[in-house]
């Protein structure tokens, strides 16, 4: 009997151990701080301290339906009806986004850039990978509609986890902008998930997955089959303009494949062929905007 008990605690310490470990990874994962990010963006030449300092910017603090403030940033240079929200992604914060910024800002667009929940200076306790943080863009397009006026030209761009939440939005049934840029999204968390856990710890699914799903739902009230934007694409309206590195080795670019061949309608898709995960723009400049060029002259912009 006692060794029936000492094997269920074994068994019980296992389960709880991995439900624990492995959602503390993803609901708390590590951020990068400001200095980081600015170290970064500037030695990559796509920061400059004066040039951000110099731009008028209206900062807002609105709120999230889960009770927490989401911050961000409205510059507003041009005198038109064009306007770009900016989606970052995990780790980093909305200063991530000011390369993308000066981009559409060139191109003659006002932006928005904000903070996700629990990153920057927005609340919120965890991250859900675009879970929540697609009803927070809701939030931050309604917003935006009420400051600038229901007729804007809307975008909304997305790089990685900020791609992600930019399709899950763009599928619900408000489909509240224009057109779409997804920057290296996953097709799938639990997908995503799969591939990490093989290239980071070397551990076989099947010891991990279904522990963490229902850790995952029972800590953060949401399922991992919820975060689909391959489910998601099928109902989004609007243009969509896939992106994504060939050789990302983080999320596979085979995923924004599937994403582009399951969306109905006008899409368009640049697989870019320097760069690592998130460095599509970074690695390939004139490509990345010539591309965002023809997207405009196709969708008729």
């Amino acid at each position: 009997m006692k060794k029936v008990f000492f094997g269920l605690f074994i068994i019980l310490s296992y389960i709880f151990i991995v439900g624990i470990f492995f959602t503390n990874k993803m609901m708390y994962i590590k951020k990068k701080t400001d200095k980081e990010i600015i170290e970064r963006e500037t030695m990559l030449e796509l920061y400059n301290q004066e040039e951000f300092d110099a731009l008028e910017k209206k900062h807002f603090s609105i709120p999230s339906r889960f009770g927490y403030l989401l911050k961000g940033s409205l510059i507003e240079p041009h005198g038109t009806n064009r306007y770009i929200i900016l989606c970052h992604g995990v780790t980093v914060n909305r200063l991530n986004s000011v390369k993308y910024m000066n981009l559409f800002i060139q191109k003659g667009w006002n932006v928005l850039i904000y903070d996700h929940r629990r990153h920057g200076e927005s609340g919120g306790k965890t991250t859900s990978y675009g879970h929540y943080e697609k009803f927070d863009l809701q939030s931050i397009v309604h917003w935006l509609k009420q400051e600038a006026g229901d007729s804007i030209v809307l975008g909304i761009h997305g790089e990685s986890m900020g791609a992600v939440t930019t399709l899950l939005y763009a599928g619900m049934v408000e489909d509240g902008a224009d057109f779409y840029i997804a920057d290296c999204p996953f097709s799938e968390l639990e997908a995503q998930l799969l591939y990490r856990l093989k290239a980071e710890f070397k551990i076989p699914s099947f010891l991990v997955m279904p522990i963490a799903k229902p850790f995952v739902q029972l800590r953060d009230r949401y399922s991992l089959k919820e975060v689909s934007p391959i489910n998601s694409v099928v109902n989004i309206n609007s243009p969509v303009l896939f992106i994504h590195s060939k050789d990302d080795d983080y999320i596979p670019s085979q995923m924004t494949q599937q994403l582009y061949d399951k969306k109905i309608g006008t899409k368009k898709l640049y697989i870019a062929e320097k760069g690592s995960h998130a460095m599509s723009y970074a690695d390939n400049r004139e490509d990345y905007s010539k591309v965002i060029d023809d997207f405009f002259t196709e969708i008729g912009l």
